[in-house]
């Protein structure tokens, strides 16, 4: 058959859609002018358990370090999500769009699924020696600050305080809710604070709505206080700054043994959560304090029920830091959530070997009711979490660590960044744990002579698959998963192994995450990162793979003596192995690079060896989304 493969249209010329300027260079790294703003957090929280309320004390102070005066600033307000006339509840017709727990509550709350958002006491802004009630306006799950006199450019700098309260959604908040465990209520605190939109080079003000997919923020430094019930224990992002204030000494002692300990130990014993003596006082409150620099986001979560473990993380060049879990009792088990701080340290220790070392003084593994869920320096998962799916979610919450927590990307915007990168990193965590206990991990490669992801080639058969470029919440449900995780995953599987090889695969997306550490790459930045430092123009995969949703799909068309004749039938291309078995039961393999298919459709390969042929198969090793198996392979009569 003819074939029906147009290479005018895979290998056309290629402009990516950020264009190269003085913010982002030509080599994917970010440009001798970049600038990015600065957000940071002062945040005095209090804990209301009987009418399940936060009420908060904030302060922003934001440092404008673009090149551009601002009249007005942004702040998302993603409580507001959870109002009944919120963008989100309505697009989805009145279904809560996000996350739910693995596990339901002993007791929920009557089943209530809106808030009123965000209700605020007082907006001010202070800017130099005058403080005065703000000029803002409130849309869905954003506020627009207008000033009164403009930001100036170039590091200038004010402080918005916002005092504020809120309804906290029950199990049915998804990210952010709390529920009833056997022994005692969990508060999974997250999205708890207005934040700043980020305003950057690439189009200003980003106010993207909140309506279920994840977020883009920020990096500055926080200095969190909460305050709890003093039979609570909380645990968070960043360092807890007073632990004399809310541990016993035994605690702190444990605390201590653990930061010099490979081996788990615990800070609250299973036996200890009954215990009034595990706690430094019996009524009343207590404020913890937590710090964390250079992030973009905090988080926390509350329990007089939570038992508490950790140990030593080991990072290069000498550094430590801390693996720490927290869950109820009857999340304990050999099998369950006894491992989540072996888990945890494993992950964090293997990833920063491999990309690029943690930076953060904690790691904590959280079981409440906002499971599944990743911030910085903390992921939420299942009460019920046990075997290698607890192992599994552990490494791939964690590997969020890196994507997008250090490589701040749009997650709203571009999930592969996001989702995919994670996903794709999962993999080795999944082969080198304790020799491969939990692996392979299959969602984004080929099983061992198998069949690739069902879920992959459906989404490259399906007409009303979006692209892997798509908004984060354009994908429809179904194809959320195939799309963003594991066909993103899969482009860099295809990437590592079939195009670049893992030597220069290695080094270039080193290079990205070392030079976008911290910073806000866009997906042009990266398809010029790995070219450039990959040393190979990929605009055909780019094209082919990110921005289309191509087929791939290689013919052995037929033998004639010693010459062997090869279709692509599909618009895709990719590096390709070819194996040919003689009569004499010898082979010979030959890898057909891209630049096959630079002109024509058709390849004809003629063998310098003239023994018989027995039978010739494309792809023999399963390892490329081939649309139609059926045609790979012919023998020879």
């Amino acid at each position: 058959m003819e074939s029906p493969y147009d290479p005018r249209l895979t290998f056309a010329p290629l402009t990516l859609p950020s264009p190269v300027n003085v913010y982002r260079s030509s080599n994917g790294a970010p440009g001798p002018n970049y600038w990015q703003n600065e957000a940071s957090y002062e945040l005095h929280a209090a804990l209301d358990t009987a009418a399940k309320e936060l009420h908060t004390d904030e302060t922003i102070t934001y440092t404008n370090n673009s090149p551009d005066v601002l009249p007005s600033l942004w702040v998302q307000l993603e409580q507001n999500i959870y109002r009944k006339d919120s963008r989100g509840l309505l697009m989805s017709g009145g279904a809560r769009r996000g996350r739910r727990a693995n596990a339901e509550p002993v007791a929920a709350a009557p089943e209530k699924t809106t808030t009123e958002g965000y209700e605020f006491d007082s907006v001010e802004i202070e800017s130099g020696k005058q403080t005065s009630k703000a000029d803002y306006i409130v849309n869905d799950t954003r506020m627009q600050i207008r000033l009164a006199e403009p930001l100036r450019s170039h590091g200038g700098q004010l402080k918005i305080h916002i005092k504020y309260h809120y309804q906290i959604p029950g199990v049915w908040g998804g990210r952010t809710s709390w529920g009833m465990s056997k022994q005692g209520e969990i508060y999974d605190m997250a999205q708890w604070y207005p934040r700043m939109c980020v305003y950057d080079d690439l189009r200003g003000w980003d106010t993207l709505p909140y309506i279920g997919s994840e977020f883009y923020l920020e990096y500055g430094h926080f200095d969190y206080f909460v305050t709890v019930p003093s039979n609570m224990i909380v645990a968070g992002s960043g360092e807890l700054v007073n632990p004399k204030d809310v541990l016993t000494k035994t605690e702190i002692d444990r605390l201590e043994q653990a930061r010099n300990s490979d081996k788990t130990v615990y800070i609250r014993t299973l036996a200890e959560v009954n215990d009034p003596a595990s706690r430094p006082k019996q009524d009343g409150t207590l404020t913890w304090h937590f710090h964390m620099d250079h992030t973009r986001d905090v988080v926390w979560s509350a329990s007089p029920t939570f038992v508490w473990d950790a140990a030593r993380i080991n990072l290069p060049d000498g550094k430590k830091s801390l693996a720490m879990s927290v869950y109820p009792p009857e999340s304990a088990g050999p099998d369950a959530w006894d491992k989540s701080t072996e888990y945890t340290k494993d992950t964090i220790e293997r990833f920063s070997k491999h990309w690029y070392p943690y930076q953060w003084p904690a790691a904590v593994s959280i079981a409440g009711f906002s499971s599944g869920m990743e911030y910085p320096g903390v992921v939420f998962d299942g009460i019920t979490d046990k075997g290698p799916f607890f192992f599994w979610l552990t490494a791939h919450e964690f590997g969020h660590t890196w994507f997008p927590m250090i490589v701040g990307s749009n997650e709203r915007r571009h999930a592969f960044m996001d989702e995919g990168f994670n996903t794709f990193i999962d993999i080795e965590e999944s082969a080198e744990y304790a020799g491969g206990k939990y692996g392979p991990k299959r969602d984004s490669e080929y099983s061992a002579g198998g069949e690739p992801p069902d879920m992959i080639l459906k989404v490259l058969d399906n007409p009303d698959a979006p692209t892997v470029m798509a908004p984060a919440d354009a994908y429809p449900m179904q194809l959320g998963h195939p799309v963003s995780y594991f066909k993103g995953a899969y482009g860099m599987v295809l990437l590592r192994e079939q195009i670049l090889g893992p030597e220069r695969f290695d080094w270039a997306f080193r290079k990205y995450i070392k030079d976008w550490a911290y910073k806000h790459p866009s997906p042009s930045d990266f398809f010029r990162e790995m070219e450039s430092e990959g040393g190979e123009d990929l605009s055909w995969f780019w094209r082919g793979w990110y921005l289309n949703n191509w087929k791939y799909d290689v013919a052995v068309d037929k033998i004639e003596g010693s010459q062997v004749t090869i279709s692509n039938r599909g618009q895709l291309v990719l590096p390709t192995t070819v194996e040919v078995t003689f009569k004499d039961s010898t082979k010979t393999r030959v890898k057909l690079p891209v630049e096959t298919w630079l002109s024509k459709g058709t390849y004809v390969w003629t063998l310098e060896n003239k023994t018989p042929i027995a039978s010739v198969v494309v792809d023999p090793d399963h390892v490329l989304p081939d649309d139609n198996r059926s045609n790979n392979e012919k023998k020879q009569e």
